[in-house]
């Protein structure tokens, strides 16, 4: 007998299949599979693809594996699926290295931070600049 998945979440709906298939599975699959056990129309599969991805994203009992793969987390061995956060910090810390904007520092956090040197340098920049940007036929 068909079971009935009309009172579930998409969400609820993606568990059942990827339970039952017990394998990895495209979103692309996955998400017609959802849609077919729920018998979405068109107009509602487009306006739900987006709600669906997002609450696979967040549902911690899926994870994603890469090239839009997904799967069950407890068929995925730590190791797989475990992102060591110091990677993606120190990528952050790289990107963002040096770029401070001053006037989000109060005097004292200038001072503390020792970049009343750097507020100087960009003062004297910025003057030339506007120097520099004028001519004598503005005048």
């Amino acid at each position: 007998m068909a079971e009935n998945y009309k009172n579930e979440s998409m969400v609820d709906v993606a568990y059942s299949v990827l339970k039952e298939k017990g394998e990895i599975i495209k979103f692309s699959d996955l998400f017609n599979e959802v849609a077919l056990r729920l018998e979405l129309t068109d107009a509602e599969k487009a306006d739900n693809i987006s709600t669906f991805y997002t609450g696979l994203s967040l549902d911690g009992r899926f994870v994603n594996l890469g090239d839009n793969e997904w799967d069950l987390r407890a068929n995925q061995t730590y190791d797989k699926v475990h992102i060591d956060m110091n990677d993606v910090y120190s990528d952050i810390e790289e990107e963002t290295k040096g770029n401070r904007d001053l006037e989000e520092f109060d005097h004292e956090e200038i001072e503390a931070e020792g970049l009343d040197e750097d507020l100087d340098d960009e003062d004297s920049d910025e003057d030339e600049e506007d120097y520099d940007r004028f001519s004598k036929e503005d005048l």
